[in-house]
């Protein structure tokens, strides 16, 4: 079935116009590894060839004047896409295609079946309106199945169409269709899916894609193309929201004219109308909305614009401007529904930057409250997320954010998670509400600071990190080192990482997240004591950078002096008076530093000391040298 259009012959103006003003569905389509995915979009295309090659020709005849490219580049990169996969046996990551029709226009992601490329699926979903939904008819509902279900729901969209694939390897069995869509059905009332269409067909062959087939006279449904062309789209949704404009940038070309830029993700907003900032809470009226083409009276969800204000407040990238009359939340801890997407696990109490809209943040997450089984919806204690996890957790930021619920508002509910470290993306996230604390904690104002504490001490607060293996040195040096300091009239405290063990740790084993809890636990009681003007002395083995990083992050600048305490294994080895190390290596220690547990040794420490060349004083001179 291809379209063609009497304009394109007589009026390409006009048909350019018509093109431009139809309605757009975005839809994804996912399933298990071998489902026929790419098949099934190389058939939708394939069979509306006719109205590319029409399309191409004539717009290509004009593209000189209206400086656009043809249709043929995204069908020719589809083919292609699809030749290498079938020739070199692989899964090519993600692919955005756009294919239009008389009725509609059409962007489809097309996202790999392999489990771990659920991170693709996530990216894909995350602004579709539909999902198809492929079923080989020879397998029916698999884990995939149901795993893809579960992520289509999560990230809010909610109509479905079952597609169940390959009918033409079961004979065209009516009864085979039929069970899959009710073993289907019944998992997804579960999630509470209920808009979904089931359609029996043959990728391969293109039995009711784009036409009906006739050797399934028992189904009376829609072609996959009829219903992609009629499902209802809520275009006017985002316009009749309130107003969320995450400011991308802030444009000032003169010393009288400052305007915010960003995309409407949802609202409309008009010259006069009152904005509020956040998450400041400012408030000041639109005095113009700028765009290229000159002052606009109007503009809505999907626009990019620049306003100005008629008052000066202070807005920079990463704020909002909301509605006065209906502004988002704002907070800093929050319920939400977490997707991991790194290799390494996901531990609480790691720190993370976090992206929500145009602002990043530092982030961690505070706990696990449970992993959800896709396959059982089961909830499931949890003490890590590993890769392809999906749990509820609980979130706080360094700072507050504007924020709408998920649910309501995707556009301003959703966040991405970052490795501090390499910057890759390892997790995403939808937001479900703030926690109550977040709204009624403040931090209380004292009129006595750490100012004031140090000057009666007359000393320099600071923290001394000393990190390394077990055996290192480190207690050694952290003794002498508090022994020198309080006979120079110091005022000054060791943490030591077996006597916090005793108490304010005793409840943490040595599990990679118990570490994680454990060194920000410690860190921010130096945090407290460098704050009450001391000298503290953390002797800590802390394996892991990002949790030294983030105890550095507590500090102000120069207050902070990691020392890396250094020794060879089978050094430390040979120093154990304990046998800590024998036993590890016996297995009768599990997740032992340096045997089956990683050190990550520090990248950029303020002093690094050898302690097989360096004796405990001269390791100590050299710290009281660099305290000053």
């Amino acid at each position: 079935m291809s379209h063609r259009s009497e304009l394109i012959a007589s009026d390409i103006d006009a048909f350019l116009a018509q093109h431009q003003h139809k309605s757009l569905l975005r839809f994804i389509t996912c399933g298990s590894v071998d489902d026929g995915k790419s098949t099934l979009i190389g058939r939708l295309l394939y069979d509306s060839q006719l109205l590319f090659d029409d399309q191409l020709a004539a717009v290509q005849k004009d593209s000189q004047r209206w400086g656009t490219q043809g249709a043929a580049p995204d069908l020719a990169l589809l083919v292609d896409g699809l030749a290498a996969e079938r020739e070199q046996g692989i899964t090519i990551d993600v692919a955005y295609r756009y294919f239009s029709t008389e009725r509609r226009k059409f962007i489809v992601a097309d996202t790999p079946g392999h489990e771990q490329y659920t991170r693709n699926m996530v990216t894909g979903a995350s602004t579709a309106d539909l999902a198809v939904i492929l079923i080989d008819a020879r397998k029916g509902v698999l884990t995939q199945t149901r795993r893809h279900s579960f992520l289509v729901h999560l990230l809010g969209v909610t109509q479905v169409v079952l597609a169940v694939n390959k009918m033409d390897l079961v004979g065209w069995d009516d009864a085979v269709f039929h069970r899959i869509d009710a073993d289907f059905r019944a998992y997804a009332a579960q999630l509470g899916l209920a808009d979904i269409v089931s359609i029996p067909l043959s990728a391969l062959d293109g039995d009711n894609v784009i036409s009906r087939s006739p050797r399934m006279p028992w189904y009376s449904g829609p072609t996959l193309l009829e219903q992609l062309e009629t499902c209802p789209l809520d275009e006017t949704r985002l316009q009749a929201g309130p107003l969320r404009l995450p400011v991308q940038w802030v444009n000032r070309p003169g010393p009288d004219f400052r305007a915010y830029c960003g995309l409407i993700a949802s609202g409309s907003v008009r010259p006069g109308e009152l904005l509020r900032a956040q998450p400041s809470g400012r408030q000041a009226r639109v005095a113009r909305i700028v765009t290229t083409d000159g002052d606009l009276p109007l503009a809505v969800a999907g626009q990019s614009v620049a306003l100005t204000l008629d008052a000066e407040i202070d807005i920079s990238r990463g704020d909002m401007l909301s509605a006065a009359t209906a502004p988002a939340e704002v907070a800093d801890q929050f319920e939400c529904t977490l997707v991991w997407m790194g290799d390494d696990p996901m531990l609480p109490g790691r720190p993370y930057r976090l992206k929500i809209g145009a602002r990043t943040v530092g982030a961690s997450f505070t706990a696990i409250k449970h992993e959800i089984n896709v396959n059982t919806l089961e909830h499931l204690a949890a003490p890590k997320l590993a890769l392809n996890g999906i749990a509820v957790c609980n979130l706080a930021l360094d700072a507050a954010v504007p924020f709408d619920a998920y649910r309501e508002l995707r556009e301003t509910g959703g966040f991405i998670v970052i490795d501090r470290i390499t910057l890759n993306t390892v997790g995403a996230g939808m937001l479900h509400f703030a926690l109550r604390r977040a709204h009624n904690i403040a931090l209380q104002p004292l009129d006595v600071g750490r100012a004031d504490r140090a000057a009666l001490m007359r000393q320099t607060p600071r923290c001394v990190w000393l990190t390394g293996l077990s055996g290192a040195g480190k207690s050694t040096l952290a003794n002498l080192l508090q022994s020198t300091l309080h006979a120079q009239g110091r005022h000054v405290y060791v943490l030591d990482g077996d006597n916090l063990r005793h108490g304010l740790n005793r409840d943490l084993g040595f599990t990679a997240a118990d570490r994680v809890e454990n060194v920000r636990r410690t860190a921010e009681v130096a945090r407290l004591m460098v704050d009450a003007g001391l000298i503290v002395i953390v002797s800590l083995i802390s394996p892991y950078r990002a949790e030294r990083r983030l105890a550095r992050e507590l500090f102000a600048p120069g207050d902070f002096v990691e020392v890396f305490v250094d020794a060879p294994l089978q050094e430390c080895e040979r120093r154990d008076t304990k046998g800590l190390y024998a036993k590890a290596r016996r297995g009768e220690l599990k997740n032992f530093t340096g045997i089956d547990s990683p050190y990550e040794p520090p990248e950029a420490p303020e002093l690094h000391l050898d302690t097989t060349a360096w004796p405990p004083a001269d390791g100590v001179a050299r710290i009281v040298e660099l305290l000053g």
